[in-house]
């Protein structure tokens, strides 16, 4: 218990519960609209972003040069939302616009953090999650994005649920389609920008759908599998963090691979289970 009492661990569990928490709400309508690598196109524009705001440190003379990096991560993925439910909305093929992004985000980020003077270590911070480098700071914007994304995913979940199962439907009555599709986009960014710390842009994904798989797998409505993987999420951010505590670990990595292989086990559970009463009824 004497973990508990460093403010680094109390930072690392907190930010580690809101992200848990939080990114599967996005994550449960990204699956619902079969968009389960949007957070991937999106989290390597937000690499873009983060090594522009290196850059723009750099060349403000900045003593932390990174401290750009999280508003430039935001803008970048923001942006980079709109551009794709855009692009989705006037018929473009979703698939490749999100691979231009993937591929031109992770490749700008590259050069750009490369022209600030940054490291192959920041890149990987980026790449795989820092979350032991947490400050008080990073918790503050962290709970702020993690309230509005709760807040509006769930204060907001009957019409976007009706906008993610049948856009006509929702039209015909009378809900704002463009505006909600671009909601989810905007939500969906500012969840890979808070989720970024803990797993890393290239993780960032599997932290919003894995848990939801694994609800779905054991819950038959929308609501129950959104609160469900809320619950997973968490779960599987605070476990990962814990046994890397004692144990030389990397955090992002062993919260996806327990994501993995706690979807492997309910599968495998539920097929002998399915068998059990096959056999019983045979």
């Amino acid at each position: 218990m004497t973990l508990l009492a460093d403010p680094l661990v109390q930072r690392m569990l907190l930010v580690g519960l809101l992200v848990g928490a939080a990114a599967p709400i996005v994550g449960t309508y990204l699956v619902q609209r079969r968009m389960a690598l949007l957070g991937d196109g999106i989290g390597h524009v937000a690499l873009a972003g983060v090594a522009a705001g290196w850059l723009a440190g750099s060349a403000a003379g900045l003593a932390q040069r990174d401290s750009l990096a999280v508003p430039g991560a935001v803008l970048f993925a923001v942006a980079g939302a709109v551009i794709i439910e855009r692009m989705r909305a006037r018929g473009a093929a979703a698939d490749v616009v999100m691979a231009i992004l993937f591929y031109g985000g992770i490749a700008s980020g590259v050069l750009l953090i490369g022209l600030a003077g940054g490291s192959n270590a920041n890149l990987l911070g980026y790449l795989f999650g820092s979350i032991s480098t947490v400050a008080w700071a990073d918790v503050w914007i962290t709970a702020t994005l993690a309230i509005v994304i709760v807040g509006v995913g769930l204060g907001l979940r009957g019409a976007l649920f009706a906008v993610t199962h049948d856009q006509e439907f929702a039209r015909s009555t009378g809900l704002p389609v463009e505006l909600l599709n671009m909601m989810v986009a905007v939500l969906a960014a500012a969840t890979i920008t808070v989720a970024m710390r803990v797993v890393g842009v290239l993780l960032v994904s599997a932290l919003m759908i894995l848990p939801v798989a694994i609800a779905q797998r054991v819950t038959a409505s929308f609501s129950r599998t959104m609160y469900v993987s809320m619950a997973v999420g968490a779960t599987l951010t605070l476990t990962g963090i814990w046994i890397t505590l004692t144990h030389d670990l990397q955090p992002g990595a062993l919260i996806v691979v327990l994501g993995v292989g706690v979807y492997v086990a309910v599968t495998l559970a539920l097929a002998s289970r399915d068998r059990l009463r096959r056999g019983s009824e045979s």
